[in-house]
Parts: structure tokens; sequence; C-alpha cells
């Protein structure tokens, strides 16, 4: 079951804010032994988010989508969810009574009377509307929850409330894959040699070993450092050692210069 992450709004795609959520999700999903296997940017796009989101909806992918769940004109989230799946637009029960407290408690707070029949109340009641099917994800910080459907979990915009909506569905939903593969890596740093040169040997470990990802990443080098490769292996513990074993016996046999990496 592969994990996914899409990441929506205009914002992000003009730069005028700069995504927090990928790195986080990865951090996240290390802390339990998993990681991340595709992540996807979207602008406030309905057509395209429905298009998307039906694409992922036939998976048996377990995705997050964070933002465009709130009920300003150019959040599409929860209806292009719906639209997907050919399901109507719905007001969940229990959705709209946590938004109505939060309604109540702000009023309190500001020392005034709610009225949950003023307009501008009414419009929040639809960020409580969902896909019918819908369950909910509590969000500690304002109790305006996101919601799920299926392996597929919609929190909002905001770090500040996305990512402990996140860890609750990681902890709560899918605590049994924590943990349940556990992955190693291993590799060095090889000096002055071209990524064509290497192919060959990657191909063959992969060949050689199925649960293993040979990894490259070059460097062109600066003032500082010479021009460079990190070359390593990545994948099942017990197969990984056997495979860096063999990494390091084809580069001394193509004579290659290499080092372990710093740290």
């Amino acid at each position: 079951m592969t994990i996914g992450l899409i990441i929506i709004g205009d914002e992000i795609l003009s730069g005028k804010r700069v995504d927090q959520h990928f790195p986080k999700v990865v951090q996240l999903l290390a802390a339990r032994g998993l990681q991340l296997g595709w992540a996807e940017y979207l602008g406030d796009d309905p057509e395209r988010i429905t298009a998307t989101l039906r694409r992922t909806f036939a998976t048996s992918d377990i995705v997050f989508s964070c933002g465009g769940i709130g009920a300003t004109p150019d959040d599409h989230t929860r209806q292009a969810a719906a639209a997907a799946l050919g399901r109507p637009l719905v007001l969940h029960e229990e959705g709209r009574r946590n938004i109505e407290q939060r309604i109540v408690q702000v009023a309190r707070e500001a020392g005034k009377e709610a009225d949950l029949n003023a307009p501008e109340n009414l419009q929040r009641l639809k960020m409580a509307e969902f896909a019918a099917g819908a369950s909910l994800i509590p969000n500690p910080y304002n109790n305006v929850a996101g919601f799920a459907l299926g392996t597929h979990y919609f929190v909002p915009g905001f770090p500040v409330m996305a990512w402990p909506m996140i860890e609750w569905v990681l902890d709560t939903h899918h605590a049994d894959l924590h943990n349940r593969e556990a992955r190693a890596e291993r590799s060095v740093l090889v000096w002055e040699a071209a990524e064509s040169a290497l192919t060959p040997l990657m191909e063959a470990l992969e060949s050689a070993f199925a649960g293993i990802k040979v990894f490259s990443l070059p460097s062109v080098g600066d003032a500082h450092t010479r021009r460079h490769i990190e070359l390593g292996v990545k994948g099942a513990p017990d197969q990984v050692e056997v495979a860096f074993a063999r990494l390091c016996a084809g580069l001394d046999a193509l004579h290659a210069e290499y080092s372990p990496p710093p740290g």
C-alpha cells in the first residue's frame, strides 16, 4: 500500500507561500517507519482536482490531501472529492455540531451571544458538507474537522491544523503499518566519476537483489568540494549489507576512487 500526498493551492504554485507539508509529512512517516511513495501539487482548479482524485480513488493508496476544504469560493476540495466518487455533498451532523460549538465559544470569548443563523455562520457550516459516507478527522486546533473517504484523508492547508490531524490518522487508522517493513541504507561518495560509467553496476545490483533500490545523487562540486556522486543502496536490511559489499567490489573493479559520506 503506497502513501501519497496531494498539496492544493494557487498560493503554492505562484510562490506566494512556500510549501511546508512535503518535508513534514516525510518526517512524520519516517518516525513511524513509513515512507512517501508520491506527491502532487495542484492549483485551485476544480476540474483538475476532481480528475486527480478520481484517479487516486481508483487505487488502494493511502492519500493525504492538504488544502482547499474551507468555505470560500477558491476552496474546491470537498466538492471535487464528492464529484470524483459520484456522491452528493451532505451536511455531516457531527461536523455541524463541532462548528456550531466553535462559533459559540468564539462569541463567548468576545463577550457576545452567538447567532447561529447569521449569514456568516451559516456559511461556515459549509465546511461540514462532505461527500456522503465521509467520516471526520478531528482538528485539535479549532474543532473544525477534516474528513476521510476510504483511505483518502482531507485536512486544511494550515500546518498547525494539518500536521496533528495527519498524525492522528496515522496512529489511529494505520498503526498496523508502523515499522512493519524495516529499511536500511548504505552509500559512498564516488569521486570524479561519470554516472554513465556506473550505470551498468547499478543495473546489475538491482537485477541481483529484488528488495533493493540503487540511488545515484550527483554533485558538480564547487570551490571546496570535488565533483562526486553519492552512490548507494537502500531497502530490506537483510539484503542491503550484501548489496553494498557487491557495490564496493564493483567500484574496486572499475578502479573508482570512493569514500564514506560525511557524518
